[in-house]
């Protein structure tokens, strides 16, 4: 069965942590453009969009590819604007200028670079195969384990999840835990007309963590340009 399907890149432009961030370089092309190909690349997307609000990144988009039929309202491009509105509105613009209904929004974020097309679409491919309400690409978490999470009370670290048993290796934490990578998030639309991002159910798309840098700091940055530099060379 055909279902359509809109591809959404956000990009505003007004990054803090790193200035410019979607349009920098990176191994030779803006950092929105590693995404946009990847995108382009999927059997299943039918529509490719980037919202944003800046003119700059709107040009940089379309060159590489990217259709940007309008510019994000500011009021859904600042600090304190949630996604799910940006989506929202993403979704109902296209569908008023499409004259289609877009039955599901793959959502990718530009900051997950090192993403495989095969990723898309083996996330699409799952996520029609389920009745789950969402679905979001996650990495074992190993380092970021929830059990070495801590506070502090009174001067001293107390466990946030629970206790860290004595000299246990972390390959043996449990339960095994996940964290979300950013790479690959799908969105029903019924839930999204509502403001509904992840439902009730939620489905996991286990990614490896070479291909799951998620960019927030530079120092982000110079782990996803490792990983890109070791993909590329296979």
């Amino acid at each position: 069965m055909k279902h359509e399907i809109l591809g959404v890149i956000p990009a505003r432009g007004g990054s803090k942590g790193i200035p410019h961030k979607n349009i920098r370089d990176m191994q030779g092309k803006p950092l929105i453009a590693h995404t946009i190909e990847k995108a382009k690349q999927s059997r299943y997307i039918d529509r490719l969009i980037v919202s944003t609000d800046d003119p700059k990144i709107a040009d940089v988009a379309r060159f590489y590819g990217a259709e940007v039929p309008f510019l994000r309202p500011a009021e859904l491009a600042s600090d304190s604007s949630r996604a799910i509105d940006a989506i929202k509105h993403a979704l109902i613009t296209m569908e008023d200028l499409d004259h289609k209904r877009y039955e599901y929004i793959v959502y990718l974020e530009p900051t997950s670079p090192n993403r495989s097309a095969e990723d898309i679409d083996d996330a699409v491919d799952l996520f029609l195969h389920s009745d789950a309400d969402s679905l979001a690409s996650v990495v074992e978490a190993t380092q970021y384990h929830p059990i070495l999470m801590k506070t502090i009370e009174n001067g001293y670290l107390k466990p946030i999840y629970k206790d860290e048993p004595e000299g246990m290796p972390r390959q043996e934490y449990a339960p095994k835990a996940y964290m979300r990578n950013g790479a690959v998030y799908i969105f029903r639309r019924e839930n999204v007309l509502q403001r509904i991002l992840w439902g009730q159910t939620i489905l996991p798309y286990v990614m490896p963590i070479e291909r799951s840098a998620c960019i927030d700091d530079m120092n982000d940055w110079y782990l996803a340009e490792i990983w890109m530099q070791k993909l590329n060379q296979r």
